[in-house]
């Protein structure tokens, strides 16, 4: 019976699919780390107070990006180069999602309307980790070999998740609810679109790594269009909508380390 527990086992039972799909996590961490710090050195003097948290934001990110390294390591396994075609963050940018990376490479101060681009584009971005991470954790949160991995990425997404709502709100109540909600629906839609590509397209590679037969593969990719056609519909409207969180100043304490997951 096909599920995610069992998708995922066998992804996670074969070495080559493994590597794979730790290689394209631990890509996809690296470079939102990288993003977050330059965001964080190019901060506008007016939100300097938002720099430790971006810091921290960007902290974590890395910190995942060695975890599924240490998870391949742990097997004998080597990181191997990913497909363009799952490269998540790098489509974004190229769809105008988020802050151009030579902007960031630059010495230029951001501004205030950056940032919040920056945070709406996290907002969403960041409820697509969230809830991937929970789906891991309600399956593997136990799992001898990767249980705990999960279970810290995923609190650390959570409190990613809340500081991107508690900021947009502060950012809100001072006059940028338009461009705000403006920017999340704009980034919503030009996610989901990424997020059924690149789905599609890490499915064909793990198939071709595990030699799916080509009724299961097509069953996948069904199911992948049917989840966008919903979101298209009407399940992007969970990733622009903002609360305060439970959670408050999620971020504002020092970063966990790799080190305590090892």
């Amino acid at each position: 019976m096909l599920s995610v527990r069992s998708l995922f086992q066998e992804i996670l039972d074969n070495d080559e699919s493994f590597r794979l799909f730790c290689s394209i996590a631990a890509s996809g961490e690296s470079q939102g780390g990288w993003e977050n710090g330059r965001i964080a050195a190019l901060v506008p003097h007016s939100q300097r107070d938002l720099a430790p948290k971006i810091t921290r934001h960007g902290a974590d990110e890395d910190k995942h990006g060695r975890i599924f390294h240490a998870l391949m390591k742990k097997r004998g396994l080597d990181p191997v180069a990913i497909p363009p075609d799952t490269d998540y963050t790098m489509l974004l940018e190229r769809h105008g999602i988020g802050l151009a990376h030579e902007k960031l490479k630059g010495d230029e101060p951001l501004t205030v309307q950056d940032i919040v681009t920056y945070l709406a584009h996290s907002r969403v971005t960041e409820q697509r980790a969230a809830e991937q991470m929970e789906l891991l954790r309600r399956h593997f949160a136990d799992h001898p070999d990767i249980g705990r991995a999960v279970r810290m990425i995923s609190h650390d997404e959570d409190n990613h998740l809340a500081y991107c709502h508690e900021e947009l709100l502060r950012f809100a109540y001072t006059g940028h609810g338009r461009a705000i909600q403006r920017t999340l629906r704009q980034c919503a839609l030009a996610e989901i679109r990424v997020y059924r590509d690149v789905s599609l397209a890490v499915m064909a590679h793990m198939g071709r790594l595990l030699g799916w037969p080509k009724a299961r593969a097509a069953a996948l990719a069904a199911g992948i269009h049917a989840v966008y056609a919903y979101e298209r519909a009407v399940g992007w409207r969970r990733m622009v909508s903002l609360r305060m969180p439970e959670r408050r100043d999620a971020l504002g304490g020092p970063a966990t380390t790799a080190a305590e997951y090892a």
